[in-house]
């Protein structure tokens, strides 16, 4: 299932060590690298936010993980069902595809469901995660320029780099400087920017930290 740490960033984006490297470190200048993401996970504005919406959102929130874990407990003698089923001899796809196909179906409606619950909370997230996403290149540029940076990479991107030409943290302190706050207030109207949902998307490989997640659904042989 779905889990809901994809909802709250920060959780999922946790600052790499070479993140802790300070000012007082080696001018690093030339070649360097930085987890953009990371820098948005560890910024001021953000924390606040996360925060802020873990409590305006909490009653919404308790109420999904109540239900992930009574969804996770309907599910589980389902899929040990499922199992016994698929160790037995003469087991096939086509025997099991019908335990398979009533686990998926009871799991796909229980993440409709949690998405309706946590949709307030992750619109806020958006809402808030985009007002310092729009800061983000002008913090890159300050942090390069004054880095004295001609080249900067991705972490992934690199076979190796020293902590020291990681300017990750120093991404974060221009953001800090930049968008001291954010508003986790979602107008009526608001629509995300597409291209900061993609952006979202691939840095919240996880927020918040509540809803884990119930039950793989199995697949048959």
């Amino acid at each position: 299932m779905t889990t809901f740490k994809t909802l709250l960033l920060a959780a999922a984006l946790v600052a790499p060590a070479a993140m802790t490297a300070t000012a007082a470190d080696a001018q690093v200048s030339g070649v360097a690298v930085a987890d953009a993401q990371g820098a948005i996970a560890n910024s001021k504005a953000w924390n606040a936010a996360r925060a802020q919406i873990e409590t305006t959102y909490k009653a919404q929130l308790d109420q999904a993980e109540t239900r992930r874990q009574a969804v996770a407990r309907e599910l589980q003698p389902l899929v040990t069902a499922f199992q016994t089923a698929q160790r037995a001899p003469g087991a096939t796809e086509a025997t099991l595809r019908p335990q398979a196909q009533a686990i998926q179906t009871r799991e796909n409606a229980a993440n409709q469901e949690l998405a309706r619950l946590t949709q307030p909370a992750q619109r806020a997230q958006q809402y808030a995660i985009e007002q310092i996403q729009a800061k983000l290149s002008d913090a890159v540029t300050a942090a390069v320029r004054a880095k004295n940076v001609s080249l900067l990479l991705r972490p992934e991107a690199a076979l190796f780099a020293q902590p020291t030409a990681d300017i990750t943290a120093a991404i974060t302190t221009e953001l800090d400087r930049l968008v001291p706050s954010v508003s986790t207030a979602v107008p009526a109207n608001w629509q995300p920017n597409q291209q900061g949902g993609q952006q979202q998307q691939g840095a919240a490989a996880a927020p918040a930290a509540r809803a884990p997640a119930a039950t793989r659904t199995p697949q048959g042989r």
